[in-house]
């Protein structure tokens, strides 16, 4: 039996500059191969939980993230 495995993770990207807005990346894995992309947004990183992957707050843009990403 052929068996495959998937998995989506979120997470910030640290520049050069040391500024609290980090650019957000998904990482898709398909079968043990990942493959990252930017998303195009900047998120602080006081408005981000590591160990889930995703925005903290209730604030409609992280609404809106989690909605994404959920």
């Amino acid at each position: 039996m052929l068996e495959s495995s998937f998995g989506i993770t979120f997470f910030l990207r640290s520049s050069a500059k040391s500024t609290s807005e980090r650019y957000t990346y998904i990482r898709i894995t398909v079968n043990c191969v990942p493959k990252e992309t930017s998303t195009k947004r900047k998120w602080n990183v006081n408005r981000w939980d590591q160990k889930t992957g995703g925005a903290i707050g209730n604030k409609e843009d992280a609404k809106t993230f989690k909605r994404i990403a959920g």
